[in-house]
């Protein structure tokens, strides 16, 4: 028993480090969607098709990943995203040697094959990995280093991307192709070094035995008879799936257009500093999660889920009014109460399934971030014509939806 709890505290920390990993390429993918308006030459709708590549993957690899994991074990599902991975960092190199959009588009989505991997396998691994009770608690406690992640990509693409003059700004064309040559040699370098340390993770998953089934909670021990599409007949998943595709489109769409919206509302602002304020908004993300998970002990977390939904509807209609410092404090705030979302969507939404549903379930929630592949071209496209303002005001229906899942339909059983 005791090696047994040795290896689920080796498994809590190995699936931890993935939830950091696809952080930092989450809030990388961002800073690339302005940096490629900035060196690309293309327009906001057009940059919004890296967000369609990059969670448009989610929606393709989750059912095939679930089904890996369903058939051997949640770990060959985690080494199977970390080599896909892998490989998606090293196509960004001829990428970046041709200075190809649409070949960004592939190593991205490649990349993001292999984080929809990951999360089709760690997310409901570690719902799992002890008792439904706390189940809240100990996704949120792992999504906080995920948290962690996105803080540093804008820090790390502010430094490296946007720090280096725009096109349009260059005097002549020798200058032009020193700063695109500049800007690639940087995405290269960044994106090589991530493609290293997943590789060096896959290696410890390789070599260290991940504990399943009754070895990882007592919700096992009991057979299991139930049928995977059983899912579909309890109504908390299916309103659940519902808010985690709305939430995550505007998460991902709230991003995308974080430094646009800054540069139009607040004049002389840079875009390296609009991705310094993008990173003050992770801390912020990343902080709503670590303050909030220690409440889920005392509150329930749908009821968090719905008050920091409802609050995030005012936001949106604060951003359309709001401009100078005052806008950018109301787009942090925003982060801050979406914080939590994601992890307890995911956790409520699982919630009292049967062992041979989670799988299927995990898989499906996964698949609902394709929402994050639809809005930001929905959302580039009213920002080319009406601002970010009215973009920004959009995501107010979407939020109203999941605070309603949050106070009545998370409750709503079978």
């Amino acid at each position: 028993m005791l090696n047994n709890s040795k290896n689920i505290k080796i498994a809590i920390i190995l699936v931890t480090s993935l939830f950091f990993l696809w952080g930092v390429s989450y809030g990388l993918i961002d800073v690339m969607n302005k940096n490629f308006q900035n060196h690309l030459h293309i327009t906001q709708h057009e940059s919004g098709f890296l967000q369609l590549a990059y969670f448009g993957a989610y929606f393709i690899i989750a059912l095939p990943a679930g089904y890996i994991a369903n058939k051997y074990s949640y770990k060959i599902g985690i080494i199977f995203g970390l080599i896909l991975y892998a490989i998606g960092c090293l196509l960004i190199i001829p990428a970046t040697n041709l200075a190809n959009f649409y070949l960004f588009l592939f190593a991205f989505f490649i990349l993001a094959c292999g984080i929809g991997s990951l999360e089709t396998s760690a997310n409901p691994y570690m719902v799992k990995l002890g008792d439904e009770k706390n189940a809240s608690f100990r996704i949120n406690a792992a999504q906080s280093f995920n948290g962690l992640g996105q803080f540093l990509g804008p820090i790390i693409g502010g430094a490296l991307f946007l720090s280096i003059t725009k096109q349009e700004e260059c005097a002549s064309k020798e200058q032009i192709e020193a700063a695109l040559l500049a800007n690639m040699g940087n995405v290269q370098l960044v994106y090589v070094g991530i493609a290293a340390i997943v590789i060096l993770i896959l290696i410890a998953f390789a070599l260290n035995k991940i504990p399943e089934g009754s070895a990882v909670s007592s919700d096992y021990e009991q057979k299991d008879t139930s049928k995977p599409i059983g899912v579909f007949k309890r109504k908390h998943f299916n309103f659940g799936l519902l808010a985690q595709f709305l939430y995550i489109a505007n998460q991902v769409s709230a991003g995308a257009f974080f430094i646009n919206y800054l540069s139009e509302h607040n004049e002389n602002l840079k875009d390296e500093q609009g991705a310094y304020y993008f990173s003050i908004a992770l801390i912020a993300f990343m902080l709503g999660r670590i303050l909030s998970t220690p409440l889920m002990k005392k509150i329930k977390g749908e009821t968090i889920l719905g008050w920091y939904s409802f609050i995030n509807v005012i936001l949106c209609v604060c951003l359309y009014f709001a401009s100078g410092f005052i806008s950018i404090v109301i787009l942090i705030a925003l982060f801050f109460f979406m914080s939590i979302s994601f992890p307890t969507i995911f956790a409520v939404a699982t919630k009292n399934l049967p062992f041979n549903q989670v799988k299927l379930g995990g898989s499906l929630l996964v698949m609902s971030i394709v929402g994050g592949a639809i809005m930001p071209i929905i959302m580039g496209l009213i920002n080319d014509y009406f601002g970010t303002s009215m973009g920004y005001l959009a995501m107010a229906p979407l939020f109203l939806y999941v605070s309603w899942y949050g106070f009545f339909g998370s409750k709503i059983k079978a």
